[in-house]
């Protein structure tokens, strides 16, 4: 089972080199595209994820990826 998980390399309050990586770390095998998520209101004042079909948003980074991680599908 896959992870969809998507960034927006727009976003001012994500670094892309750095949230993929812990992405990557936190989500072995997940699909994780990065540009632009058309998601611009929210993404101008808040991080976001968009994991499995679903924005999870945060303060920081490190918040909405601690956020987004309830929603990672696990492998059976």
């Amino acid at each position: 089972m896959v992870n969809d998980i998507r960034v927006c390399d727009k976003c001012k309050h994500m670094k892309m080199k750095t949230t993929v990586a812990k992405l990557g770390k936190l989500v072995p095998g997940a699909d994780i595209k990065v540009g632009c998520k058309s998601y611009c209101g929210p993404c101008a004042r808040y991080a976001f994820v968009f994991i499995n079909g679903r924005y999870i948003k945060g303060a920081t980074e490190d918040e909405a990826i601690e956020k987004a991680l309830p929603y990672v599908k696990k492998k059976k």
